[in-house]
């Protein structure tokens, strides 16, 4: 007789935090070079396809992915509780993947080592959003690091010498994604995390739908593009779930520094194919974002095993 799901997980559950830990920090790896793998064909598709089209195609993608999901376990799987809310994080999650697209698109020409270091700010985009609409209580520490990340991103992008569009719109796909997050992090205590992804999938491309009509280029992609963007889609799929994977297997204060990798791996797309290298300014704004948005993770990560460990 086959173990279930439940008996499954818990012995997953009780093997060591190291091993755990290793685990995640495989999956989160894959992760990274598989979202590394989306960014770049995106870009390269973005050269002869408008943004809006490949957007609504990688939503539409991961939708299709989701219905063998939705066939096995039934329609119930789609039930819902806040509606609302579900609908508003959508939005958040189609603008914040619009936004991308654009900002690495041939036409904007941000490197993806710029996008993916500026996508980091995310975190700290959480910590307001938290505090101002969730009424989340954030102590000073977490202020502070949120401050010294937006300190981070100002040395970046340099305000004083012009910021470019596309430095403009990573920033507010970074904003957007915060704010899906932020939801999703509300929507969970109700709500699968599987129904949240058909969810949000469903909505993005019905979302996305028009766009995608006012920008369907005038002649048809050709049998090797639609293949192209077949595995773009696929990889944005991919790599989410490896993502959720991972870090629902390991420490979240270990991993996030993990997540880091996809900087380098970017630079090196960056260097390879679009014969781009990142500045010294976008080194040491990245290293000043990643430092405050590890100390926020690892600071979170203990407060919380304060609350949950008993007292002596």
């Amino acid at each position: 007789m086959s173990a279930s799901p439940n008996s499954s997980a818990a012995r997953e559950d009780n093997r060591p935090q190291s091993v755990r830990n290793l685990e995640g920090a495989l999956w989160m790896i894959a992760s990274g070079t598989v979202f590394t793998a989306f960014l770049t064909l995106s870009k390269l598709q973005s050269a002869d396809y408008d943004p809006g089209f490949l957007a609504f195609w990688r939503a539409a993608i991961a939708l299709l992915i989701t219905v063998p999901v939705i066939l096995q376990q039934g329609l119930g799987i789609l039930r819902i509780q806040q509606p609302g809310m579900i609908f508003v994080r959508s939005a958040f999650g189609t603008l914040g993947f619009i936004l991308s697209f654009y900002a690495v698109s041939d036409a904007f020409g941000l490197p993806l080592s710029a996008f993916n270091a500026i996508s980091f700010s995310r975190a700290m985009f959480i910590t307001v959003i938290a505090a101002l609409v969730l009424r989340e209580t954030v102590g000073w520490h977490r202020w502070g690091a949120t401050l010294a990340g937006f300190v981070g991103v100002l040395v970046m992008t340099q305000p004083q010498s012009g910021v470019s569009l596309g430095t403009l719109l990573a920033l507010g796909a970074a904003f957007c994604m915060a704010g899906a997050i932020t939801l999703v992090k509300v929507l969970s205590r109700l709500h699968r995390p599987v129904t949240l992804l058909i969810w949000a999938n469903l909505l993005s491309s019905i979302l996305l739908l028009p766009l995608a009509i006012w920008t369907w280029p005038p002649v048809s992609p050709s049998l090797q593009d639609w293949g192209l963007i077949g595995i773009m889609g696929l990889c944005g799929a991919v790599g989410q779930y490896l993502y959720i994977r991972g870090m629902s297997i390991g420490d979240a204060s270990f991993l996030s520094p993990i997540d880091y990798l996809r900087l380098p791996m970017a630079a090196m797309v960056d260097w390879l194919l679009f014969n781009l290298l990142p500045g010294p300014w976008t080194w040491v704004g990245t290293a000043i974002i990643i430092s405050a948005t590890f100390y926020i993770t690892y600071r979170e990560h203990r407060l919380r095993d304060r609350a949950v460990t008993p007292p002596l």
